[in-house]
């Protein structure tokens, strides 16, 4: 009986010990996969663009890329009609802020300064100052993409209060 007695006790150790290990690589297991599930610092990084529009002239358009989309920033002078729906108004001055893709089949529109409008060669599409779709096939006016003013800084990616406002009007 002794025999038996040891062999058990042996037996329920091994056990424990082999209970405590597989936890611990459970533990080890379930943190590399949430290290995994995290988007690296450079991926979130490249979520957000950051825009000075300080040195942007009246009727001046700015080019730049947003996620891998091109997006137009437009200040607008005087004789640009407004739209309160659509304009971005920082430091008092008005901003059309748009994702230059065409609503119709994505191509990219490009602005005629003369006649104060955005022209998309593919279909003959054409887009206000604003953004608003006003001739041809595009069935919706040019996306906003989601941004936050910080100062005289535009933050493309992160929804301030003035998107949050547009956003709400439709």
């Amino acid at each position: 009986m002794e025999y038996n007695a040891k062999r058990r006790g042996f037996i329920k150790g091994a056990g424990a010990a082999l209970g405590v290990a597989a936890a611990a690589g459970g533990v080890v297991a379930l943190y590399g996969m949430k290290r995994a599930w995290e988007p690296l610092p450079s991926v979130k990084a490249a979520g957000i663009t950051e825009v000075e529009l300080g040195a942007l002239k009246t009727g001046e358009l700015m080019r730049t890329v947003f996620r891998g989309k091109p997006v137009f920033i437009l200040k607008k002078g005087e004789g640009m009609p407004l739209n309160d729906r659509r304009d971005v108004v920082i430091n008092g001055e008005s901003y059309t802020i748009v994702v230059a893709i065409c609503t119709h089949l994505g191509c990219i529109p490009a602005w005629n300064a003369s006649l104060g409008l955005f022209r998309c060669a593919c279909h003959g599409g054409e887009f206000d100052v604003s953004g608003v779709n006003t001739f041809g096939p595009p069935p919706k006016p040019l996306e906003i993409p989601p941004f936050r003013i910080d100062g005289t800084k535009l933050v493309l990616g992160e929804e301030g209060d003035e998107y949050k406002r547009l956003a709400s009007l439709g």
